[in-house]
């Protein structure tokens, strides 16, 4: 229910926000663009920064105050005046989010074991991308008004959701056995785990693959190819329906660490696949021709997407210490947000401002960190520690 009410208030914001800032709040466009990329570096120390935290306090608690942080962030963007003051909204904004996801992968890490905790958070990321659509559709009122109080409303609705969502977070169980909100004792630092690091610098390259849906694919479409412009909107909806339908599907695929590095790798072919056919829709051809092959390419690409996702998330289960399972955490999810930020200035520099020789190099840089996660899971499983070193405990099956 907590993921529900703030993916629905995330859908809203992707929705409204960039007209919001320039158009409500006054703020140029090279503004918002340069405080969102302030914003989101920050957001990559805080992500890293919330995993201690969680080891310390309890990652239950560290979510509670991250989303009020959020709720109020987002509320006080209402209030923003002057290109100052929109920075320094943003970066507690961006901040919070940042803190929630990494306080949200350690309480899973934390309250499931074993292939419980990539199914979980499989239907969450279902969960997710769901009510995501629903915010997007809620936004459209709001767009198709127009106005300043309209995109106002839409935004306190945003900060509202995402303070209902302290509800269901406050109701959840303190776990037995060092879950929920008691802290974690002191184990291994992941910044001296050399196989971790190296694991999440390939997710943080193999995670370029995102932007390239969200930014990438729009530019391509509508400036090098000769599909009609609401092709984006029919193949943004494609991704989504297939993530939500096929994401718990591929938790089939992994069940330890040398799976999880195969399914990474096979998700990077896909990638690869993805790559050549959003190049070959470029080139001179009809409109039904070009919108096959993108519509090809959005299957690929998001199948790519779906396998990847889920061997990267085994992986970071698995090799993190559960002794120190939120610093873990939190260096993976910092790698994920460095490889987004990146992802926009290396997509339009390679894909976009080169065309074939640059999707070519995009795929094969996507196959590469396949391939190394691969060679890096295929030296063996880790051995799991004790139970008693684990402190989780598993739910029931339904």
């Amino acid at each position: 229910m907590a993921t529900v009410a703030t993916s629905t208030a995330k859908g809203v914001m992707f929705s409204v926000s960039a007209l919001f800032f320039t158009t409500a709040v006054g703020i140029s466009p090279a503004t918002v663009g340069t405080g969102l990329t302030v914003a989101g570096a920050g957001g990559v120390v805080t992500a890293f920064a919330a995993g201690p935290l969680c080891d310390r306090f309890g990652p239950r608690r560290v979510l509670l105050v991250a989303a009020a942080a959020q709720g109020g962030a987002l509320a006080a963007y209402c209030l923003t005046r002057g290109a100052a003051m929109f920075v320094l909204v943003a970066c507690l904004a961006v901040g919070a989010e940042s803190v929630q996801r990494t306080a949200h992968v350690a309480l899973l890490a934390r309250a499931f074991t074993g292939p419980d905790r990539v199914g979980v958070r499989a239907w969450l990321r279902v969960v997710d991308n769901v009510s995501i659509a629903a915010g997007s559709g809620f936004a459209a009122v709001a767009l198709a008004v127009g106005s300043r109080s309209a995109y106002v409303t839409a935004v306190l609705a945003a900060a509202v959701l995402t303070l209902v969502a302290l509800v269901p977070l406050r109701a959840l169980p303190a776990l037995s056995g060092g879950g929920g909100d008691r802290p974690a004792r002191g184990g291994r630092s992941p910044l001296k785990d050399r196989r971790y690091l190296t694991a999440t610098a390939l997710h943080a390259v193999v995670s370029i693959q995102f932007l390239l849906l969200t930014v990438g694919m729009p530019l391509w479409v509508t400036g090098r190819t000769a599909a009609p412009d609401v092709t984006v909107a029919l193949l943004l909806l494609l991704n989504t329906g297939l993530v939500s339908v096929l994401q718990v599907w591929s938790t089939r695929l992994v069940g330890d660490v040398p799976s999880a590095g195969r399914a990474v790798f096979r998700g990077t072919v896909l990638l690869l696949a993805a790559c050549l056919c959003y190049a070959a829709a470029g080139y001179p051809s009809g409109a039904g021709f070009a919108v096959a092959l993108l519509v090809a390419a959005v299957v690929a690409h998001s199948l790519g997407e779906i396998v990847s996702e889920t061997g990267g998330w085994e992986l970071a289960f698995e090799w993190a210490d559960p002794a120190d399972s939120g610093a873990y955490q939190g260096v993976s999810q910092a790698g994920v947000g460095i490889g987004r930020a990146v992802a926009p200035v290396l997509v339009t520099s390679t894909a976009i401002g080169l065309g074939l020789p640059g999707w070519l190099l995009l795929g094969g840089v996507f196959l590469a960190a396949g391939a190394g996660t691969r060679a890096l899971s295929a030296r063996g499983q880790a051995p799991r520690p004790t139970p008693s070193a684990r402190r989780t405990v598993s739910p029931r099956r339904r």
